[in-house]
């Protein structure tokens, strides 16, 4: 039976803990706390030059301080994924075994009874082998900053607040790339932010902007700091100093309305605290990127980020219905909030997936809807991968897609086994009974059968006809219901599986992700092709211990989302970063002669650029220079992203 949601939580609170909720309150500029505005001043606040009309907005929801601080070393790991307090460990009792740690996840304290062996099985791990990562960095140690003192000066005048810290630093100097955490676990970045300025609001932020203009100062937007694609790593060569201007602080719901399902908000904010907040009112944005708990809207923006439930919600473009940016030329936007506006080409279009060049996103003014009534999970499993992506080529094109459905190869399937909790008598009867219904009665293989997870979100009415449509569908196409619990397990294994990768590092273990798009007739061979290549080049390099898996995890008319994950054992290599960069880059060379994208969600980066040219045509990427160049003709953002 379908679960009710009336409590009004999102998914996602049925996995992580609530946190705390804090007692401060945002202030504006001028001091007086947002919640405590009058609808009068609410009014007043948006009206807008060249603007007829503006919504008349209901109270925002009471805003609360970020759950991550501004020091975010408080909170997160400094060298590796998420929560300090999280993590997975190793323990010797009569054997290796591997718990996860802290109660934020709902494997939080518990010993996984399967994990350890097949770590060591897969991947060749010795756990006596263990290669902990470098200390956290001496003051003395951090690349020394660049410092243009006008600029400095005026950043203190007009009350900014900012820091110099080492620690503050080289939190912003990184993102989440394999490189990248394995220069933190090993040594030191040769260039990071010179200083770390926190605006609180748009205002603060152009005065950055023209600030930095005319002080030839490069400025790093940074918003969750969860890319991963090296869009956050500062240019070795740029001689200037570099601002990494942090959006944290601009983390207030400006406005809610009702009426027309739309909210403003600052792009500071990450998804966890958007959600938390927004559900307080009945109401959620359904944009759910694997990264939700860290990642910020302005960083979904600025990567046209896709969520796990796009298949109702949308992805961030179908999203977005105005979009604020302050650039060196002065504040980008569209007055019109229309649902569609046929006005020349689309300036919004100009800013997704402009990956932090053209300016700072400061306001997203974006679609809500009320938090539904009935949130179900669901699994199918499949006798082959084959009659999976067939199952979901045809559940695409009825368009009975539920909120998230993803299917899981073989190879992903036993690592999500591998990680199932212990479980009492009665469980581990009922796992037998399935299990032997599945390859008895039903002749399913384990070494080549896969699963399907979903989760369904409505009335109780659309959810039982979506479960009956689909369900149905997957019995033509040879797959059988696998149960709800197995849905919910792989939706939460969602959050988690990134931690895996700190836990590898210390084993000598490297770990990534990247994904592609591609046309359905190709998805099957793409899939193929790609584990076929990675497998290949590691033979050819002598490794023998590797972790290839792929799932498709969006679905379209016209094609998918393909997820892989690869990982293999570097001892003996002396420079395994270097070995996973060559062979991830042929990888992804096999996707394109596959016929799939350079990325579908991730963006590009510094990590992708060279790819660009076998994407767009050299016109194409010239009208892309040419936006770079009227926005910022003096290359003030200057990551060095896309080109």
């Amino acid at each position: 039976m379908a679960s009710s949601a009336g409590d009004r939580l999102a998914v996602i609170k049925r996995h992580l803990v609530c946190h705390k909720r804090c007692r401060l309150q945002h202030e504006t500029p001028e001091g007086s706390a947002v919640g405590n505005c009058s609808d009068e001043a609410v009014r007043k606040g948006r009206q807008h030059k060249g603007v007829g009309w503006q919504p008349v907005a209901s109270r925002p929801p009471t805003p609360t301080a970020p759950t991550v601080p501004r020091r975010r070393q408080e909170l997160l790991k400094w060298n590796g994924w998420g929560y300090k307090d999280s993590k997975f460990v190793v323990h010797k009792e009569k054997d290796y075994c591997i718990a996860f740690t802290g109660e934020r996840y709902k494997i939080g304290n518990l010993v996984l009874p399967h994990f350890a062996d097949w770590v060591k099985n897969t991947l060749g791990v010795k756990f006596d082998d263990c290669s902990p990562p470098q200390p956290p960095p001496e003051p003395q140690a951090y690349p020394e900053p660049i410092v243009e003192q006008e600029f400095l000066d005026e950043v203190q005048t007009l009350g900014i607040t900012h820091s110099l810290d080492g620690e503050d630093r080289l939190f912003r100097a990184h993102g989440h790339t394999l490189a990248e955490i394995f220069t933190l676990r090993e040594g030191m970045f040769p260039r990071i932010p010179d200083l770390v300025v926190w605006p609180k609001n748009h205002s603060e932020v152009e005065k950055l902007v023209d600030l930095a203009s005319r002080s030839q100062v490069a400025l790093i937007p940074f918003g969750g700091g969860t890319s991963v694609s090296g869009a956050l790593l500062c240019p070795e060569e740029e001689s200037r100093m570099i601002v990494s201007l942090d959006t944290s602080q601009m983390c207030r719901i400006l406005w809610l309305d009702e009426k027309n399902l739309t909210a403003r908000i600052e792009a500071g904010i990450i998804g966890q605290d958007l959600e938390r907040q927004l559900q307080v009112r009945g109401y959620t944005t359904g944009h759910e990127p694997d990264s939700y708990e860290f990642s910020s809207l302005g960083g979904w923006v600025a990567t046209r980020a896709s969520g796990m439930k796009k298949n109702i919600y949308g992805n961030i473009e179908d999203l977005l219905v105005q979009v604020k940016v302050a650039t060196p030329r002065g504040t980008v936007e569209r007055y019109t909030a229309g649902p569609r506006v046929s006005a020349g080409p689309d300036v919004h279009h100009f800013i997704l997936g402009s990956e932090g060049t053209l300016g700072v996103i400061t306001e997203v003014t974006m679609k809500v809807r009320p938090i539904p009534v009935v949130k179900h999970y669901g699994s199918i499993a499949f006798p082959d991968f084959s009659s999976g992506v067939n199952c979901m080529r045809e559940v695409a094109f009825h368009r009975c897609q539920p909120a998230s459905i993803r299917l899981m190869d073989n190879e992903q399937f036993k690592f999500g086994h591998a990680l199932k909790p212990p479980t009492d008598l009665m469980g581990l009867l009922t796992d037998g009974i399935k299990k032997m219904y599945i390859t008895r009665i039903r002749g399913f293989d384990l070494n080549t059968m896969c699963v399907a997870t979903l989760l369904f979100e409505g009335s109780e009415q659309d959810v039982a006809l979506q479960e009956k449509r689909l369900y149905s569908i997957a019995l033509n196409n040879g797959g059988i219901p696998a149960g709800e619990a197995n849905g919910e397990r792989g939706y939460m294994l969602t959050f988690v599986i990134a931690y895996i990768r700190d836990l590898g590092f210390d084993y000598g273990i490297v770990a990534e992700s990247f994904e592609t798009s591609v046309p359905w007739d190709r998805v099957y061979a793409l899939c193929h092709n790609v584990k076929h290549r990675i497998k290949s080049e590691c033979k050819e390099r002598g490794i023998k211990h590797t972790f290839v898996t792929c799932r498709v995890t969006q679905t379209y008319d016209a094609g998918a989302c393909v997820y892989f994950y690869f990982a293999f054992n570097y001892r003996g290599l002396s420079d395994p970063v270097h070995v996973y960069e060559e062979i991830e880059g042929n990888a992804r060379n096999e996707i394109l002669g596959c016929g799939g994208s350079i990325s579908h969600h991730h963006g590009i980066g510094k990590v992708r650029r060279q790819w660009m040219s076998q994407t767009f045509s050299e016109p194409s990427l010239g009208a892309i220079k040419a936006v770079k160049q009227y926005f910022d003709p003096e290359n003030i953002f200057a990551n060095g992203n896309l080109l």
